[in-house]
């Protein structure tokens, strides 16, 4: 299920901070998302910037 932010159905297990996505919740800097999927774009991912959240989609 994807919880509308519109709707304001944040997910307090999933914090966020990037207020450029869709599912992210202004006013509780969470995400509406039930589940995210987190990957890496390098070869050995070592330090935390390796890493990225794949659920995150730009407001138009």
């Amino acid at each position: 299920m994807n919880r509308n932010c519109c709707s304001c159905q944040a997910n307090p297990s999933i914090k966020c901070t990037v207020q450029q996505c869709v599912h992210h919740c202004q006013s509780q800097n969470n995400c509406s998302l039930d589940s995210i999927v987190v990957g890496t774009h390098e070869m050995n991912p070592t330090v935390v910037e390796c890493t990225d959240c794949e659920s995150f989609q730009l407001k138009q």
